[in-house]
C-alpha cells in the first residue's frame, strides 16, 4: 500500500495562503484519483478538492477561486495551494490516493496522517 505524508500546514492569519504537499511512496501517476479532505474536530472529512489521473480537477463549493489543486508525476507529490484563507479553514488535512484496484472494490485508497492548517482571524 503506498505511503502518503502531507507537509505544510501551519498557523496563518487570514487571507494569507499555505502550500500543503502530499508526498507518496510510489509513482501517482497510476492513481485514478488523488484528493484532499479536510477534518475539524467531531466532524467528518469531506472532500475539498479533486484531481484525476488525466489532470481534470473538481472543488467544492468553498474552495472555488481559493484553491488550486496540482500534481507533479515527476516528484510523486500532490499539491493544495490555498490563498485567500478564512479561519474556517482551520482542519486538519488529509490527503487519499486512490488505486485502480481499490476503485475496482469500491473502497476508500490510501490515507495520509494529516497536516493541521490553523487560520486566525
Amino acid at each position: 500500500q503506498v505511503q502518503l505524508v502531507e507537509s505544510g500546514g501551519g498557523l496563518v492569519q487570514a487571507g494569507g495562503s499555505l502550500r500543503l504537499s502530499c508526498a507518496a511512496s510510489e509513482n501517482i501517476s497510476r492513481f485514478i484519483t488523488m484528493d484532499w479532505y479536510p477534518q475539524a474536530p467531531g466532524k467528518q472529512r469531506e472532500l475539498v478538492a479533486r484531481i484525476n489521473r488525466g489532470g481534470g480537477t473538481n472543488y467544492a463549493d468553498s474552495a472555488k477561486g481559493r484553491f488550486t489543486i496540482s500534481r507533479d508525476n515527476a516528484k510523486s507529490t500532490m499539491y493544495l495551494q490555498m490563498n485567500s484563507l478564512k479561519p474556517e479553514d482551520t482542519e486538519v488535512y488529509y490527503c487519499n490516493a486512490l488505486a485502480p484496484a481499490e476503485y475496482r472494490e469500491g473502497v476508500s485508497g490510501s490515507w495520509g496522517q494529516g497536516t493541521q492548517v490553523t487560520v486566525s482571524s
